[in-house]
């Protein structure tokens, strides 16, 4: 799934539970269990791209899904801690993170984070990777706005 994605789960998992002790694991689950859902991100057929094309599409799409986190804060759930929804979306993104060392710089240190990610993550190329994700984040966000 995209950074956005993640982010996205990460707002809804922020806004609807306040108890960062429920809200971290749950954060962590939702990485995996979202991964394991077919979709398309960045890194679907990164054989073609260059690791310096794929980083700055990778930050490109971080920094969208923390406007966008914003942004669905700010107009559906105003009553969000903005600094724990930011501390909820790291931890729902926060596999990314603890692989991209490994990925991006060689570093065998996270080779464990690149492994683990890879045997959980199902890809599926556009359109149908996109439009998946898309849906289920738009049902979620629906969902949680409504209960």
């Amino acid at each position: 799934m995209t950074a956005t994605g993640h982010a996205v789960i990460g707002t809804v998992i922020a806004a609807k539970i306040g108890n960062p002790a429920l809200a971290v694991p749950l954060a962590l689950a939702s990485h995996v269990a979202a991964d394991y859902f077919p979709h398309w991100d960045f890194a679907t057929n990164k054989m073609y791209k260059s690791k310096k094309r794929l980083f700055i599409e990778s930050c490109i799409d971080v920094a969208f899904g923390l406007i966008l986190s914003y942004i669905i804060i700010g107009t559906l759930f105003p009553q969000t801690n903005l600094v724990y929804a930011f501390f909820i979306i790291i931890a729902a993104q926060s596999f990314d993170w603890i692989m991209a060392p490994y990925y991006f710089l060689g570093s065998n240190l996270f080779k464990w984070a690149y492994t683990f990610g890879k045997a959980t993550n199902r890809e599926l190329d556009k359109p149908w990777g996109i439009i998946n994700q898309v849906v289920v984040l738009v049902l979620l966000v629906i969902l949680a706005k409504f209960f």
